[in-house]
């Protein structure tokens, strides 16, 4: 180790003297780190180069070797390439400190470390596994004799290396995590190692010698690997050290650092396949790098305290290791296997046979035989009906209950819970969750016996009182030949008592009853039912296996965990077909519905449950919906859904018939709003209900000309796209007619008029008047004027003081009246009002509400004052068949409970301007942070590429909304430049919602694509 006390210490003024002196290069240099050598970056100007000043200790045979090998990879163009000396020279000698060191100049390779970037994509991970695999099919040939040494760095003599150092680790918890990682790298690794091929290995592929770059757009960027670094840990070596080498630094810092690991190797694969010994070993030859990495370190730091270098990758790997403690050997082969397209393990594949070739002689696990009884197959998938929103609701006796009904209605006295099954319950956090179901659910009453179906003996069993009663039975089996193989089936929430009677290792026969299925007391509260399920490697964790796993990793645990139906024989005609997936609902979709109905998202998520603020996939995971205002006060708020359902059972007819429900939803609804809007109609929907408005306005007024505002949006029918700038103006467009008249929208952050301008808002307000000017100059009328009372499609704007005022006057004294598109701002949701129009001061002559009034029910209205609508009132009957049946008002008075009663008007205020204020932090922190804005849970972060010149970046704003989506935030972009991030919840959303979707919009920003 004592080689650092060697590196060569030279100034900056001798590094410019020798490359000049050497290579007549001249140019600026600054110092790269290192470990042991010296390394100056020279800039000449045209061309960029490396100055090398090897260790005084380093052989020039090594150095030879180097070069050797950078020549041989050429034409990868991966490595860098030896610039000649003057003398034509590969390799100069000079002096440093009195010891000789020998000097190269290298070409410069371009790329930025993959260390400094934070976004690691699949695509990077593959590319970086395939460049290696290539690099090392090219050295693998080559061989020189220097570089068969004894090298602290090789992995070859890692267990070495950390036996002698580990104990110079300060932390004692660091000590136990190394020592082990070490003690499983001697059980499941060690005995490998001779079996693998050895060659010349690169040995270094970390993430600060690995270069990345290229990529033509804001995904791509930085995602591509273009080179490899340092080739001064070159050796001979395991021929898979340079992928273990390469993944053990990538996986640092991951949250999940198998997948990342896969993702390389997959790769590596690709471009050099590899042997099933080196698959075994590579998680454990990772894992040895990261804990020689902290050994040496630890050895390297009493020689050179100052040197930063030795540190670098320290607090990442210290962070690390406890999660590569959760991860065991041999699980993470069997993922490595899977990633390469190998069946998880040489005998899997054997095992299934077996237990197919033999399904006829398995005992019934049940007094019934389960091939024979009739049973009904429960659905317990995420999207269930089974399941309740409210986790109380999924509690004892409620479930058990339910699951009752389905069994008495189907006669059937046994229920099965389906392998392979994605269940919402298993959910809860925002973390990814274990939600694949890896056995069969066998629901009967407590008490009935569970019988063994092929003899075995007991390999585990619960014996602590905190632990679900669990019995594991190990089965051998004849395989081929006289090979004997051996597998185990796991059953889960028993009987107590039977568990006491039994012992570990006791010989149970085919048949015998060995336990009981347990009581909902005994099972934490769940309906008694028996879990089922085969291991085909127990990765020696007891009991504690797992009975659920999460989608990440499904191929593989089922893999671990074959379909248990293969030793119950329920017949197939009771499972119903499964639900489409992902990828074959989305190809459906785009056969069936027409393409310009768009799909949120590069990677759509396929929604199959709600609750609340929240969103379920089909696999269960759980999103946090800052995006959809339609579920306005919660997904499945149970108190809308009992209202729709209490109604819906008992009548649900149109408008012609009297019926109280109306009558009483328009009374509510009128006592919100000021005094002069008293007379409502109801409608399915928003753009109904803007047409409607659009009617009222020209019967009241006998004219048709509108003033709307530039990038307006208020609904998808023929008139209304007519008055939607965002629409008409934007492609496939045909532009406004020409009784629609567009004025600029009153934006103070990127409009004419800013928001250090008091006089922004009359200033704005004098476009409309002009408008009107310009109408009676052509001898025209005005129907109206309509405006979102906070433009949501326009960039989340909040107009600036007294604009309404301003504009409604001179509608007004034109002879318009004043719309006030209130679909979605309105009911609370602006937090400090009601209704948006109330925080500019005004009343309107027409109030359009839709969308959340019904919380997703077809649901919207107009209200209007009542000469208005008795000017509508002309003789056109007026009729809108299902608008306000008493099914849709029920829901509505729903949505006013639940918005009085849970104070939901006050929740936005006050986590809306939480959210806010920490929007606003990011203004001034980060660059393309331009703006901030908005009110109540109705917000927008506009960004920009440049500050000065205000360019939209809107590939940027697209980039964090799938950013968010990734990391289980659902967000959405609008604006006129699409740069606007918009934040528009379900009313529920809390303290914890807002600082989680805080911290994770932070952490994306600090992302590389800031810097393009």
């Amino acid at each position: 180790m004592s080689i650092v006390k060697h590196a060569p210490m030279l100034t900056l003024e001798e590094a410019a003297n020798l490359a000049e002196r050497l290579y007549g290069a001249r140019g600026t240099l600054r110092p790269l780190p290192s470990e042991r050598d010296q390394n100056f970056l020279l800039d000449a100007g045209e061309a960029r180069y490396v100055l090398k000043i090897a260790n005084a200790m380093e052989e020039r045979a090594l150095l030879v070797a180097q070069n050797e090998a950078m020549a041989r990879a050429a034409g990868l163009r991966l490595l860098p390439q030896i610039i000649r000396s003057t003398r034509g020279e590969e390799i100069e000698e000079a002096l440093s400190n009195g010891e000789k060191h020998f000097i190269r100049l290298i070409a410069y390779l371009d790329g930025t470390p993959m260390g400094d970037v934070k976004r690691h994509s699949s695509e990077l991970l593959y590319d970086l596994g395939d460049k290696l695999g290539r690099l090392d099919r090219i050295l693998q040939p080559f061989d020189a004799p220097v570089l068969h040494r004894r090298f602290h760095w090789d992995l070859a003599h890692g267990l070495e290396v950390i036996r002698a150092n580990c104990n110079l680790l300060r932390d004692a918890t660091l000590r136990r995590m190394v020592s082990q990682l070490t003690v499983n790298f001697e059980k499941y690794t060690l005995p490998l190692l001779s079996r693998l091929r050895t060659s010349v290995v690169y040995n270094d592929a970390n993430d600060n010698n690995v270069l990345v770059g290229g990529g033509a757009d804001i995904y791509s960027s930085d995602q591509t690997v273009t080179g490899f670094i340092d080739l001064g840990d070159m050796t001979h070596s395991y021929t898979v050290s340079d992928l273990a080498v390469a993944i053990a630094y990538a996986i640092l810092n991951k949250p999940n650092p198998l997948e990342t690991a896969a993702n390389i190797t997959k790769g590596y694969h690709a471009s050099f396949p590899l042997r099933e010994d080196e698959i075994a070993a590579l998680w454990g030859l990772a894992t040895l790098r990261l804990c020689m990495s902290m050994s040496i370190a630890a050895e390297q730091r009493r020689s050179q305290p100052a040197n930063a270098y030795l540190n670098v990758s320290q607090k990442a790997i210290r962070a690390t290791l406890p999660k590569l403690l959760t991860i065991h050997p041999r699980f993470a082969e069997a993922a490595l296997r899977e990633a390469c397209g190998l069946p998880l393990s040489a005998t899997a594949s054997q095992v299934v046979k077996w237990l197919k070739g033999n399904a006829a002689s398995f005992a019934s696990i049940l007094s019934a035989d389960l091939r024979r009884e009739k049973a009904t197959a429960f659905d317990l998938s995420v999207g269930s009906p089974i399941w309740r929103g409210d986790p109380r609701g999924n509690a004892e006796p409620q479930l058990t209950r339910r699951l009752n009904v389905l069994l008495e209605e189907s006669g059937a006295q046994i229920g099965v819970g389906q392998y392979n099954e994605a269940r919402y319950v298993y959910a809860p956090s925002m973390e990814e969750a274990c939600t694949i179901h890896l056995g069969v659910d066998l629901f009967a009453k407590a008490g009935a016996s569970i019988r063994a179906p092929l003899a075995g003996k007991v390999a585990a069993l619960t014996k602590t009182a905190d632990i679900t009663p669990t019995v594991i039975l190990e089965h051998e089996i004849a395989a081929s030949g006289k090979k004997r193989l051996k597998f185990f089936t796991l059953y889960s929430r028993l009987d107590k008592a039977s568990l006491k009677k039994l012992k570990f290792e006791q010989r149970i026969r085919k048949g015998q009853r060995f336990a009981a299925i347990g009581s909902s007391v005994e099972n934490g509260g769940r309906t008694p039912h028996a879990h089922v399920q085969i291991l085909l490697d127990d990765l020696d964790l007891g009991v504690d296996f797992p009975r659920m796993a999460p989608p990440s990793q499904r191929d593989v645990w089922l893999g671990l965990c074959p379909d248990p139906n293969l030793i119950l024989n329920i017949p197939k005609r009771i499972f119903p077909k499964r639900a489409p997936s992902k990828d074959k609902t989305f190809a459906h979709r785009r056969q069936r519905l027409g393409g310009n109905l768009s799909v949120a998202y590069r990677s759509p998520v396929k929604v199959v449950r709600g609750w609340m603020q929240y969103l379920f996939d089909e696999q269960g995971r759980k999103y946090l919906d800052a995006y959809n205002n339609v579920a306005h006060v919660g997904h499945c708020h149970p108190r809308v859904v009992e209202a729709l359902q209490r109604q819906s059972g008992v009548l649900n007819t149109n408008t012609r018939y009297l019926h109280d429900n109306i009558n009483k939803y328009a009374e509510r609804l009128t006592a919100l709003l000021p005094e002069t809007l008293e007379v409502c109609y109801f409608t399915n929907s928003a753009s109904e209900a803007n047409e409607l408005a659009l009617r009222l306005a020209r019967a009241y007024t006998r004219q048709k000309d509108m003033i709307v505002l530039e990038a307006a949006y208020h609904g998808n029918t023929t008139s209304l796209i007519d008055i939607s700038p965002y629409k008409h103006d934007g492609p496939g467009g045909e532009g406004a007619p020409e009784w629609t008249h567009t004025v600029p929208i009153p934006d103070v952050f990127r409009g004419e008029f800013k928001a250090n301008d008091p006089q922004a808002g009359a200033k704005y307000a004098l476009y409309v008047q002009r408008a009107i000017e310009s109408l009676r100059a052509r001898g025209r009328g005005l129907a109206g004027y309509i405006a979102e009372s906070l433009p949501s499609v326009g960039g989340q704007i909040v107009f600036p003081t007294g604009y309404l005022a301003d504009v409604y006057r001179y509608i007004r004294a034109a002879g318009g009246v004043c719309i006030a598109d209130e679909v979605q701002t309105g009911l609370g949701r602006v937090g400090s009002h009601m209704w948006g129009f109330e925080m500019q001061d005004v009343t309107p002559d027409i109030v359009v509400i839709g969308k959340p009034v019904g919380n997703g029910h077809p649901l919207a209205a107009v209200i209007a004052r009542r000469d208005i609508a008795a000017a509508f009132d002309n003789g056109m009957e007026y009729f809108n068949t299902f608008g306000g049946n008493p099914v849709s008002c029920a829901v509505g008075l729903a949505v006013l409970d639940v918005l009085r009663d849970e104070r939901l008007q006050q929740n936005a205020f006050r986590v809306g301007g939480r959210l806010l204020e920490g929007l606003k932090s990011f203004v001034g922190k980060y660059d393309m942070v331009a703006d901030a804005r908005g009110a109540g849970l109705f917000l927008g972060l506009e960004l920009v590429s440049d500050r000065f010149a205000l360019t939209p970046a809107a590939s940027e704003a697209a980039f964090i909304a799938n950013r968010m989506r990734d990391c289980g935030i659902l967000l959405g972009t609008d604006g006129p430049y699409h740069n606007v991030v918009k934040i528009r919840p379900p009313m529920p959303f809390n303290d914890s919602n807002a600082e989680f979707l805080l911290e994770t919009l932070e952490a994306i920003l600090k992302e590389d694509f800031l810097r393009r």
